[in-house]
């Protein structure tokens, strides 16, 4: 059987990946069953998978950690711990992280070897253009998204599903977080539309 690939992002309720101006980290809604729950989803085995783009502004964070004192959160220091496979034909050796592997190769072929390959779970947080393609590719296999309850139509960036083609979900399994926040995880499947009747 196959490692599982589970895309793992945090969203605003409108969508949105990131905010600019005064939000912080979380929106500033994070809460002692989230980062709990966070710590308990990193803490078995697993490999991380990262994009040139989040594994630079994860690099950075932790370079400029007194700037970013979140990713210091147990979760975060899990995640950090993990073996990661970075896919990037920009960036250099030797990687700023604690136990890398640089793969040059095409994102779909790194992730469908390590699918085969991998005795432990994938996961992904962030990296939303590779994960798009890797959905388009059918390499996904959980859509897990936290949905924080800010709306960020003014200031929100990076939509975190935006571009995807259609796709049924099957939801897998949902959780609150201190009263507040939840956690959908979805099973994708490309959307097939019944002939001749159209979505209206």
């Amino acid at each position: 059987m196959s490692a599982t690939y589970t895309f793992d992002v945090f969203s605003s309720l409108d969508g949105f990946g990131s905010a600019a101006g005064d939000w912080g980290g979380y929106w500033g809604k994070q809460g002692p069953e989230l980062l709990a729950h966070r710590l308990a989803l990193y803490t078995p085995a697993c490999r991380m998978v990262f994009g040139a783009n989040t594994f630079r502004l994860f690099s950075r964070f932790w370079a400029e950690i007194e700037a970013n004192p979140e990713v210091e959160d147990a979760w975060g220091v899990a995640l950090h711990d993990k073996p990661a496979t970075v896919i990037s034909t920009t960036l250099e050796e030797p990687l700023s992280w604690p136990n890398p592997t640089l793969e040059r190769a095409d994102a779909l072929e790194v992730v469908a070897q390590l699918k085969e390959a991998s005795d432990v779970p994938l996961r992904s947080h962030g990296c939303l253009a590779m994960n798009h393609s890797l959905l388009a590719a059918g390499l996904v296999d959980f859509i897990q998204v936290t949905i924080f309850p800010v709306l960020t139509g003014h200031s929100g960036s990076a939509p975190v599903l935006g571009g995807v083609d259609d796709y049924d979900l099957e939801l897998v399994e949902s959780k609150l977080l201190d009263g507040r926040i939840q956690e959908l995880t979805y099973r994708p499947t490309r959307h097939q539309p019944a002939h001749g009747i159209a979505a209206r």
